[in-house]
């Protein structure tokens, strides 16, 4: 049996031999790319390549890309488990070339690995072409016979990154299982069915057109080849197993559940948890190994959806407690050769899926509870539709999913209102866009600078240099001369001083000047091409196209980003020191005034922790450190130790910026030559921006000193309202604390007394009906425990019986009924009473039996709703 290692390493070799670079599998996710939630196909980091964005010093490629497929346009997720061959994670074996070998070539290489090198049995073999692709038909002849080249049409076999650029045609490779694979039905043939019978094997795209926004397709010069074979479909193959499942990849994560859950593993929907829990085992080891956490929005709630989809299919298998954690070491096992870094990132990724699985339970204790009463009152009122705004509430309060709200309603008979719903997503999504500053849409100038070369960056070296204007933009305007001083401008120079927002550091201001004009630059940012724009107001004077000008930066500024950027770099260090190595950036905002950086981690750190950190930078700080560049490949770079930040994309060719030999980052951005400028380094603030994120503010340098007095001074003032030195504030604020909880412990006895008195004259009022002691009356309290305090004091004086309190307060009428254990035996119900009461007086109300409150609406009805509750008991009965 040949191991899926062997598979995926055979298929690299092979191309390689055939003068393929071998590429590493970009990170699961995407880098620059909206429009994917996920890396989910081999392609996907060489997206730019085949635009003509960029290019690289090599023409063909090979890789073995980690891809994951749940939500967004490509989602599995549904799938998973219930078919041989679904997957939320899997690996994709693919051969690139970019403007060289071309469909020839591409046919050849497939055939020979699989018939000569896989050694998979000719006969066997079929392929499916675009209909009109003669090519490909003439050229498949040649290793297979006609009968077994199935014709499709352009839903199978033509292949678009999108409604415009390349495409072309495709071929598919499929393998013939046999007969005992069919599904039975009378045509199951290649092309006519979708069964297990036809494993398709290989997807060779042969880029060769590109399409106008018309539909018009017209030949590239440089045709190109993307193809993408899943690693799990041909070790399905090759190690002569029924399902991807049966494969050494993830047959052994089945086989541990197994051993935790004491249940044996079947095929079919038996075996279904088995397979959920094996498949999202491995995207979430590798999701989170890649940086996603749990979350709230996007990927990060796929991520939570898939955690939780997970640890749903445990309580099938009797798994009650978090048990998913148990299963990443597994995956680890299996996966570290080939992805070494899940080894150093294990105890954190368990760490992560811990939590996660803890705050699940959390959430589906809290929130069942509070969706089964509302399904009861629904049942009650003989509605059979969970209202949008209460799943909302469910989503946006608690973190319920809405899947899972969907599936409880499902088991109760009854629907939710996801119209509803998704207009209360909308509506929160267009709160929180129209709460974000409007700014340039780098997408929005693209189009726009498309004619313009790359802007030549000279700020590592110099502050100010002499430029031309290559553009004007103002507004949505491209004009050739401005003087308008009201309007924001954009200015595009041919090279420029000023850095461009990126990598976390804000960009840099100044001024662009001649003779004839003021230019004041408030903001720089640049396209992802590297063309460089300038933000801000014409001061004075007429700006031309074609001036010549003299661009400077704020130097004081430009110094102190710098220094707070270099600080970063220890941060980033001390704290895997400190902490661990499963510490990463997450990100960072670093600007004159301070730095914020945000981190992997699952704590709120201690102050000691905190302390050794502040240690460790300003140690680094103090021994003057030199701050070296160099340039090199991203993988010399990766291989002599330097951290690469999650996130970024980095070009072939890569600036490495070294602290001696204590940091050693990826970086773009603008650095102090020496450590010991940075000046001393204090947190000023550690805090949580979400699950498994922890975020840092600090400041350094004469920003420190600034602080420091700020801090001082407002000791000081504390110091005098006390009447104290400033040494003398801990113990001053602790006598006065204790002199408080001593008062309020007073109060409260002092409350006591008085709620016993009220209960004691409350209680004279006592009544029987139908041989149960009843009180309902008006009382005087300020709070509704005002009235639970009551309420509890009376039922253990009465011993038994029903209670039923009312008090106006702020022009709102609150209740609180009480029913003792004896009479909720006999069906005497403190939420029905309370709620019946409260309509009375227009409002509302509900709880559980032996106690509820409810609010009214309309004091002067007060009366009147108490004086009710005689003929609600009797009603009851």
């Amino acid at each position: 049996m040949m191991t899926s290692n062997e598979i995926r390493e055979k298929f690299l070799s092979y191309f390689e031999s055939k003068g393929h670079t071998r590429v590493i599998s970009s990170s699961l996710v995407p880098q620059n790319d909206p429009t994917l939630l996920f890396t989910n196909a081999g392609m996907n980091q060489f997206k730019d390549v085949f635009l003509g964005l960029t290019s690289l010093p090599y023409s063909r490629a090979v890789s073995c890309q980690k891809c994951v497929r749940a939500g967004g346009k490509h989602n599995d997720l549904e799938s998973v488990g219930k078919t041989a061959r679904h997957h939320t994670f899997f690996e994709m074996l693919g051969n690139f070339s970019f403007g060289d070998y071309f469909k020839k070539e591409a046919i050849h290489y497939a055939w020979e690995f699989l018939t000569e090198v896989l050694k998979l049995p000719k006969e066997k073999l079929w392929v499916s072409i675009y209909e009109e692709d003669e090519e490909a038909f003439e050229l498949w002849q040649t290793h297979i016979p006609a009968d077994r080249i199935v014709r499709l049409g352009e839903k199978d076999n033509f292949w678009s990154m999108g409604d415009t650029g390349p495409c072309g045609p495709c071929s598919e490779i499929y393998i013939d299982r046999g007969e005992n694979h069919r599904c039975g039905a009378k045509e199951c043939a290649l092309g006519k069915c979708d069964c297990d019978r036809w494993r398709e094997l290989w997807n060779l795209v042969f880029m060769q057109y590109n399409r106008d926004e018309q539909g018009n397709m017209t030949l590239l010069p440089k045709p190109s080849i993307d193809t993408g074979m899943g690693l799990e479909r041909i070790a399905t193959v090759m190690q002569e197993v029924y399902s991807n499942y049966d494969t050494d990849l993830l047959r052994p994560l089945i086989s541990f559940v197994e051993d935790l859950s004491g249940t044996t593993y079947h095929e079919g929907e038996e075996g279904l948890p088995f397979r959920v829990i094996a498949d999202h085992s491995r995207a979430v080891t590798f999701l989170i190994s890649d940086g996603v956490l749990p979350g709230n929005e996007g990927r990060n709630y796929v991520l939570r959806r898939i955690i939780r989809r997970a640890a749903r299919y445990g309580k099938e298998l009797d798994l009650k407690d978090p048990f998913l954690y148990k299963v990443i070491p597994q995956v680890v096992s299996l996966m570290k050769d080939t992805y070494p870094e899940l080894q150093k990132n294990l105890e954190y990724i368990q760490k992560v899926v811990k939590a996660e699985e803890e705050r699940f339970l959390e959430t589906l204790n809290d929130g069942l509870k509070i969706l089964y009463e509302g399904i009861e009152k629904l049942s009650e009122a003989k509605k059979n539709q969970i209202p949008g705004d209460m799943a909302f509430m469910l989503y946006d309060t608690y973190g319920f999913p809405i899947d899972l709200t969907k599936d409880i309603a499902e088991e109760k008979g009854m629907t939710v209102d996801i119209k509803a719903f998704e207009q209360l997503m909308n509506q929160q999504r267009m709160q929180a866009k129209a709460a974000r500053k409007e700014t340039y849409k780098i997408d929005e100038l693209y189009d726009v600078l498309a004619d313009i070369s790359p802007t030549n960056f000279v700020g590592y070296d110099s502050y100010e240099s002499n430029s031309k204007v290559l553009l004007i933009l103002r507004g949505r305007e491209i004009v050739k001369t401005c003087n308008d001083k009201t309007a924001d401008i954009i200015l595009v120079l041919d090279k420029t001083p000023f850095y461009a927002e990126s990598g976390g550091q804000v960009g840099d201001v100044g001024v662009i000047e001649n003779e004839d004009f003021l230019f004041k630059v408030t903001e720089t940012h640049k396209t992802p091409d590297e063309k460089f724009y300038h933000v801000g107001r014409i001061i004075n004077g007429n700006i031309c196209v074609d001036g010549s000008v003299l661009a400077k930066i704020d130097v004081d500024k430009r110094q102190s980003i710098s220094r707070n950027h270099s600080a970063t770099h220890l941060l980033h260090k001390a704290l895997k020191e400190v902490l661990g190595e499963h510490v990463n950036q997450a990100g960072s905002l670093v600007n004159e005034n301070r730095l914020r950086f945000d981190f992997s981690h699952f704590a709120a750190l201690t102050s000691e922790e905190i302390r050794q950190v502040e240690e460790r930078v300003n140690s680094a700080i103090l021994k003057n450190l030199p701050v070296n560049i160099s340039w090199t490949t991203f993988q010399e770079a990766k291989e002599q130790g330097a951290i690469a930040l999650f996130g970024e994309k980095y070009h072939e060719r890569v600036r490495t910026v070294s602290i001696g030999d204590y940091s050693k980052e990826l970086c773009g951005g603008t650095h102090v030559y020496y450590s010991s400028e940075i000046g001393l380094f204090k947190i000023i603030s550690e805090s949580s921006v979400g699950a498994g994120i922890r975020r840092i503010e600090a400041v350094c340098g004469l920003n420190l000193m600034h602080y420091l007095y700020d801090t001082i001074n407002s000791l000081n003032e504390v110091a005098g309202l006390l009447k104290v030195a400033p040494h003398e504030i801990n113990q001053k604020v602790n006598e006065l604390l204790e002199k408080y909880r001593l008062q309020e412990k007073e109060i409260d006895s002092l409350k006591q007394r008085a709620i016993n008195y009220e209960v004691d004259e409350i209680s004279k009022a006592k009544s029987t009906i139908n041989g149960i002691n009843v009180i309902s009356t008006k009382v005087e309290a300020k709070t509704i425990d005002d009235l639970r305090i009551m309420s509890d004091t009376l039922r253990q004086k009465i011993s038994s019986g029903i209670i039923v309190l009312g008090s106006v307060c702020s022009d709102k009428i609150m209740f609180v009924a009480a029913v003792t254990d004896d009479l909720t035996k006999k069906g005497y119900h403190a939420g029905k009473i309370v709620k019946s009461v409260a309509q009375i007086a227009g409002g509302s109300g509900g709880g559980k039996p032996n106690f509820a409150q409810a609010g009214g609406k309309i004091p002067a009805k007060l009366d009147e709703a108490l004086a009710s509750v005689s003929e609600i008991i009797t009603q009851i009965k």
